[in-house]
């Protein structure tokens, strides 16, 4: 109950809104009566418990009022609401946010904005055909040096991906934290290209968890090359010879 004190006859008109209750949940049945509220002066709101199978915790919330000085209660509204613990749906997301990594199957197109904060203007050179086809031309070496492309990653987007490479496969990971040594050591690193190369790299040891995966230069695993060195093979043991007994002919 809430501090204000609810009115006697809207209070005491439970029957009336079990039967505005009952109707409303059919054909399922009507719980059990969970208490009164008062909303205001002469508005007051019985609960009553849900049984619909679909709604587990979930409330029949019926509102009785009286006019100022009347004598009879009527029905104001009939809702189903949820309780403390029900079952409710996950918050709404936006459909242009509802993409998340691994999404993105074969024949799916990823459009992206206009403005998107990860991409900045790149450079492109208009060069004539026939330049263009020979081999070193101007748009070779464009090509070559990363310039021909009319958006490049942003300082922002080389951030994000930076701190999103760090976080699954950096130097505070369990992996890293329980290797022998890091991977700027590693016989199996595959330097990059581009401005993340000083701090990353790529995994191209078949038995490490980070095969094929850019992998910071601070991480490491127990596959490191120089981790551990192979045995040296023990010669066998000398054949033992019987001299004392005879052998079976």
């Amino acid at each position: 109950m809430r501090s204000r004190t609810p009115d006697r006859l809207c209070a005491e008109a439970v029957d009336l809104a079990r039967e505005a209750a009952a109707e409303a949940a059919y054909p399922q049945p009507l719980g059990s009566y969970l208490g009164a509220v008062a909303e205001g002066d002469r508005l007051v709101t019985h609960l009553f418990a849900s049984e619909d199978p679909g709604y587990p915790g979930w409330r029949w919330s019926v509102t009785v009022a009286r006019a100022a000085r009347a004598r009879y209660v009527t029905v104001d509204e009939v809702a189903l609401t949820p309780g403390p613990d029900a079952l409710l749906a996950p918050e709404w997301v936006p459909w242009s946010e509802r993409l998340r990594p691994g999404d993105l199957g074969p024949g799916d197109l990823l459009p992206t904005e206009p403005d998107d904060a990860r991409l900045a203007p790149g450079f492109l050179a208009e060069a004539p055909e026939a330049e263009a086809a020979e081999r070193g031309g101007i748009t070779d070496v464009l090509n070559e040096v990363g310039l021909g492309r009319r958006r490049v990653l942003s300082w922002f987007g080389t951030e994000d991906a930076a701190d999103r490479w760090a976080e699954g496969w950096g130097a505070e990971t369990p992996m890293a934290q329980a290797a022998p040594a890091s991977c700027v050591s590693c016989g199996f690193l595959v330097p990059m290209a581009g401005a993340l190369r000083q701090a990353f790299g790529v995994c191209a040891n078949e038995y490490s968890p980070a095969d094929g995966h850019v992998v910071s230069l601070s991480y490491g695993c127990g596959g490191h090359s120089e981790a551990a060195v192979m045995p040296e093979p023990q010669p066998p043991a000398p054949p033992v010879i019987d001299h004392m007994g005879a052998d079976p002919l």
